[in-house]
């Protein structure tokens, strides 16, 4: 193939898109004809996957990865197009190159699920701001921003909340970008196990009214008095068998409809 092309590269370089596609639609797969005709045509439009992939230089990716996928685009144009419907090659490979590097942002670079939609929105904002910087010499303002788009500012903020899940920070990595600096994890807060004993006692709460008066006062002795069965027994007049009964159906009727269980269920988790 190589002998191929360095012969009569010249010669294909002075044919028509048309004629150099009607010889990669006739040519064998895999022929040296065919490659050399296709790859005289990915040079000629290497400056439209250029000019496709200059929209997103402001992109977290590097500039090369996405002349990459814009060249995947573009030969993917090469092998569909069919001259009969459309005329121009470029026309027809424009939207191919520029959706292809699209696919490659939703495909790659998101960490977490992200809707399409939002992730279109994205690439807009992304060209917004760079286009308003340039004419207002400062950056946008949201509600500027939706303007020149024709979004609403709540899409704008959404879109501009999802670019930070294209490149989460490590919670390891210094918060000034300098050695020897606090991480994100020095300023997290930890588990409160008092946070975990509030939210029971809320949960408790919407369900108390519903015992009897008795086991209410049962409960209150065993877990705030301190008391022993026995001794709330001898304070109600009441043996400490049935201390431990009614005990035991306070707690399962308070299980059972806090964890929204069966009765039986709550029943035997009392037991």
């Amino acid at each position: 193939m190589e002998t191929f092309a360095a012969q009569h590269i010249g010669e294909l370089n002075q044919l028509t898109d048309d004629e150099l596609l009607g010889m990669i639609r006739s040519g064998p797969a895999g022929g040296a004809q065919r490659t050399a005709a296709c790859e005289v045509l990915v040079e000629r439009y290497r400056s439209l996957v250029r000019s496709c992939a200059n929209r997103y230089r402001r992109s977290p990716e590097p500039h090369e990865d996405l002349m990459q996928v814009g060249y995947v685009g573009l030969l993917k144009a090469i092998n569909n197009f069919d001259p009969g419907v459309g005329r121009s090659l470029a026309a027809y490979a424009q939207p191919c190159i520029t959706g292809e590097i699209k696919r490659y942002f939703r495909d790659k670079r998101w960490q977490v699920h992200v809707e399409r939609p939002v992730q279109e929105r994205l690439l807009e904002v992304r060209e917004g701001v760079r286009h308003l910087t340039q004419q207002l010499g400062r950056a946008p303002r949201d509600a500027e921003l939706a303007e020149h788009l024709g979004f609403t500012e709540a899409d704008v903020r959404e879109a501009l909340q999802a670019d930070m899940l294209l490149q989460p920070a490590s919670l390891d990595a210094p918060l000034a970008g300098q050695p020897e600096t606090a991480s994100l994890a020095d300023l997290l807060g930890e588990e409160d196990p008092r946070m975990e004993h509030t939210l029971s006692m809320e949960a408790l709460t919407v369900h108390w009214d519903e015992l009897p008066r008795r086991e209410q006062r049962i409960l209150l002795m065993r877990f705030y008095g301190d008391m022993t069965q026995a001794e709330i027994g001898r304070h109600l007049g009441i043996s400490q068998m049935h201390v431990s009964r009614l005990l035991a159906h306070a707690l399962g009727y308070l299980r059972q409809r806090i964890l929204e269980l069966p009765e039986s269920e709550g029943q035997q988790a009392a037991a």
